[in-house]
């Protein structure tokens, strides 16, 4: 657990990390845009609802924004453990003043801030939780379901692995067709840049490992809501009864 830790802070917690970060957001973030949108349209609200929902594992906000922009009375808990993170978010949060909040959260440490306390509405999580090791995502989990209301839902965004070669191989094909110059980059990275890919993809796990850990720890309505080659939208909610 704590070479997962420092090699997470190496990378999130590092100015420099974080600028080449920003550097390149806008040109992943546009193929994030609709599982984002997914994600907010999948929360069981009307459009004239007020609620509060958690955003763990924040960032810059883009997973709250999309909630914040389809529902007009929701507001944000953000939990982020990056100060640079967080400050980049306030900067990319410009125009959503009074509906969200910061709070700091280290998701592999798993001690829960104050603020995030019981009977919360909903909790999202957006390209973060892959970052932890199975023990941790598996304890995480447990943790939301506990601080859920009943019938709250948490749903996460994340991308998974293949358990099948053969998989991998047609998805790897996919992302190359789309993007020519994809295996290239992949040939050529920067040691910055690969110690970044290697942190990004070494607690990357099946989706159906992750599915029977929400099962396990008790929460109902459990399937993956949408899937498009390595990224997944899947959550479940807490019991009504």
């Amino acid at each position: 657990m704590a070479d997962s830790a420092e090699s997470n802070a190496a990378v999130w917690k590092s100015d420099a990390g974080i600028v080449q970060w920003v550097a390149t957001a806008e040109e992943r973030e546009r193929g994030r845009v609709w599982p984002r949108r997914l994600l907010a349209e999948l929360l069981p609200f009307s459009e004239a609802d007020a609620f509060e929902f958690v955003d763990l594992g924040a960032g810059t906000g883009a997973a709250a924004r999309a909630v914040l922009d389809r529902y007009p009375g929701a507001t944000a808990v953000l939990a982020d453990y990056s100060s640079q993170m967080m400050e980049e978010g306030s900067r990319a949060l410009v125009g959503y003043d009074g509906r969200y909040r910061y709070v700091e959260f280290d998701l592999e440490a798993g001690r829960w801030p104050a603020e995030i306390t019981g009977g919360l509405q909903a909790v999202i999580s957006s390209l973060c939780v892959h970052h932890l090791p199975d023990e941790r995502k598996q304890a995480l989990f447990e943790q939301i379901l506990e601080r859920l209301a009943p019938g709250a839902w948490y749903l996460n965004y994340d991308p998974v692995a293949a358990d099948d070669p053969a998989v991998e191989a047609a998805w790897r094909r996919v992302v190359d067709e789309r993007d020519p110059e994809a295996a290239a980059r992949r040939a050529h990275r920067e040691p910055a840049e690969q110690e970044r890919w290697d942190n990004h993809v070494r607690h990357i796990v099946p989706l159906a490992l992750q599915l029977g850990f929400l099962r396990g720890a008790g929460y109902e309505g459990v399937d993956a809501y949408w899937k498009e080659l390595d990224h997944a939208i899947f959550g479940g909610r807490r019991p009504t009864g």
